[in-house]
């Protein structure tokens, strides 16, 4: 018998289903592309238990005959593609043909659907790839899904389904990018029988940009002019620079109406600020991109997620001076801040690039170790103090913890604004203020969590943040942790996150910039340790190293913060294992003068 042979056609299209369905907003996409491809103005999505149980999408678009309706069961079947040629300038979101028999393999499938002007409409219904009926409806013009238990027969790909909370984040940031492709069309997302939005059409995306991310954003657009280039039209907003934030969830790149993520775009944005933006955060922007099709390949990526421009550097050129010339008419001047200054912005966080359709796993990773990780280590090479061993020994707490005794040291004065020097026994010291503040805020948290909560005091005003749904769903499955470093964090409905207490300790005149902050180190980690529980030391790793960065550097605050820190268990380190301390010694100085 031959050992290679011909996959059947169900089984193929399971195989073709692990390229167009990996979760309910898989499903969500394909379909709602679909509509939009048949003209839609009026796009509904359902959703039932985060969309394992039901997803269904139903358009007012054009409708298919009974025909047409059997043939888009097939693989490969598409009225979007005639001939090879027409794979070089392609204008539809979807093309190849595989998305609804794919779906179909791999759930309960129902489609009902009627032409314009015809009487009689169409229902089919295919389990697990089987034809189970095909019969006359009566149904209203255009086409409705129904998505049931998917997954049902392929048990392998259900259990890696996530919670229903973090599947429908998945879908609402779906529907949320489609919407803001296609301002033109209305769309309606429920969930649970509950009207999550119904955004209506409209003609200026201003008003879709702040239907879905705040007023408070829309009032501080900066409008991106149309610009040209050969082949290539730019236009759309920026925010100003204090709004920039970790990472580039904040932007969202439309190309010929479909999202895409570019790392070129990125940095065409960043470039355009001219250094009004300090590294390690980017801008948030909203872009509409129209490029002759013969000039970008969509046909390089599963998902249709990336694509390929023919002309690279005429996008990032364009786009820059695009972002250049706004930045420059406009009243908003972009000048560089400190991390711990950027301030929030009620922006919802959609991606549209890496991170547009990215699970959290695949967020950047940020290394947090602690002292009960193996990554921890020790303070670095110079850290060391004399006679060190000799003053830690027999000194200990009534519960035989053991005390390390602060040094003798005489402050001399700030360095730059950004360390202290100190006159140590054997040589000098450098101390850094910020690293300090670091380890005594972590062991702060982690004593008070032992012994119950940290202090908090609430605010008179909570602040609300306006969050993508993913993220949302990240900090709502942290809110313990949040709770046990004395922040009170609840759901203010929607994607939107309340925020009503802080820690009685934190003394922070930017509120919603440090929670952002906190934010974006919470979602980074979590990305990084793959989707498992984060313990609550990573968590007040990533407090303390918010609330370090706005201790200042300061001659009078330098002995209550050598006694805070030396009063710690591990003062001579971040929970990192940064130094908080950077002794040079006598003999090194001389050394380094010839003597």
């Amino acid at each position: 018998m031959a050992k290679i042979q011909i996959l059947d056609d169900t089984l193929a299209s399971q195989v073709a289903a692990g390229e167009v369905v990996e979760r309910p907003a898989s499903v969500v996409k394909e379909l709602v592309e679909n509509s939009l491809d048949a003209g839609a103005t009026h796009i509904t999505v359902e959703i039932q238990r985060g969309g394992t149980a039901l997803i269904r999408v139903t358009d007012d678009a054009c409708g298919m005959s009974r025909e047409d309706a059997l043939l888009s069961l097939e693989r490969h079947a598409t009225s979007k593609l005639k001939s090879s040629e027409q794979l070089e300038s392609i204008n539809t979101l979807g093309f190849r043909g595989e998305a609804v028999p794919s779906i179909a393999s791999v759930a309960r499938f129902r489609m009902s659907t009627r032409e314009k002007g015809e009487i009689a409409g169409t229902e089919i219904q295919v389990d697990g790839g089987s034809l189970r009926d095909v019969r006359d409806a009566g149904v209203p013009e255009g086409t409705s899904i129904e998505v049931k238990q998917i997954f049902f027969n392929v048990p392998a790909r259900r259990k890696f389904l996530r919670a229903e909370t973090t599947e429908f984040a998945h879908v609402e940031h779906q529907l949320r990018l489609h919407a803001l492709a296609a301002p033109e069309v209305r769309f309606t997302l429920i969930k649970d029988g509950r009207t999550v939005f119904d955004l209506p059409a409209a003609d200026d995306w201003r008003v879709r940009i702040s239907s879905l991310a705040g007023l408070d954003v829309a009032q501080v657009l900066i409008k991106i002019p149309y610009s040209e280039g050969p082949g290539l039209s730019v236009q759309g907003y920026l925010l100003p620079a204090e709004f920039a934030r970790k990472g580039k969830r904040q932007q969202f790149v439309f190309l010929n109406g479909r999202p895409i993520e570019d790392s070129a775009i990125a940095r065409a944005l960043r470039d355009g600020f001219k250094g009004g933006i300090i590294d390690g955060v980017n801008p948030a922007a909203w872009l509409w991109l129209e490029m002759d099709p013969t000039l970008v390949d969509v046909n390089v990526h599963p998902a249709k997620k990336e694509v390929r421009f023919r002309r690279p550097f005429d996008v990032r050129n364009l786009i820059a001076e695009a972002v250049e010339s706004a930045l420059t008419v406009d009243d908003h001047q972009s000048t560089p801040l400190s991390l711990a200054a950027i301030p929030d912005s009620p922006l919802v966080d959609w991606t549209s690039n890496e991170e547009a359709t990215r699970t959290l796993d695949d967020f950047v990773p940020i290394s947090v170790k602690t002292e009960s990780s193996p990554e921890f280590s020790a303070p670095a090479e110079g850290a060391d103090f004399p006679h060190q061993a000799e003053q830690q020994e027999n000194l200990l707490t009534p519960e035989g913890k053991e005390i390390i005794e602060q040094p003798d040291f005489r402050v001399i004065g700030p360095l730059h604004e950004r360390y202290i020097v100190l006159e140590g026994e054997g040589g000098v010291v450098l101390l850094d203020p910020v690293a300090a503040r670091e380890r005594i805020v972590y062991e702060d948290l982690l004593s008070a969590a032992e012994g119950g909560r940290v202090s908090s005091q609430g605010l008179l005003v909570p602040v609300l943040l306006e969050l993508d749904a993913v993220d949302a769903d990240v900090v709502l499955r942290h809110s313990e942790h949040f709770s046990e470093a004395g922040m009170q964090v609840d759901s203010f409905g929607g994607s939107t996150v309340q925020v009503s207490s802080l820690p009685a300790f934190l003394e922070v005149s930017d509120i919603r910039g440090f929670l952002l902050e906190l934010v974006d180190e919470l979602i980074e980690t979590v990305g990084s340790k793959k989707g498992k529980a984060m313990a609550f030391d990573s968590f007040a790793a990533g407090v303390a190293k918010r609330v370090g960065r706005l201790e200042p550097c300061e001659i009078n605050h330098a002995e209550g913060l050598l006694s805070a820190m030396f009063a710690c268990d591990l003062p001579y380190c971040t929970p990192d294992g940064s130094p908080t301390l950077i002794h040079i010694s006598l003999n090194e100085l001389d050394r380094k003068f010839g003597k």
